[in-house]
């Protein structure tokens, strides 16, 4: 259960490794300082690499949910 308020999310279901990290890194670009992001994916490897992407840019993971076959990926706009 999230325990902030989301100010985007980006459905990145259906799409496959590195596609969720890119519309992701695309996404946040628009966002400001401080925003959180909300990424859907259902492709497996995303739940090990966003969480890495997000630490190598700067950027900070909020959690992650699993909610049947859908990952949800909290992150925040450094």
């Amino acid at each position: 259960m999230t325990h902030f308020s989301i100010d985007k999310t980006l459905d990145a279901r259906g799409l496959s490794c590195p596609m969720p990290s890119v519309k992701t890194a695309l996404a946040l670009e628009a966002m400001s300082h401080g925003q959180v992001i909300e990424v859907l994916t259902d492709d497996p490897v995303s739940k090990r690499d966003l969480p890495v992407w997000a630490q190598s840019t700067g950027n900070v993971l909020l959690g992650i949910e699993e909610e049947n076959t859908t990952v949800k990926i909290y992150l925040k706009k450094a």
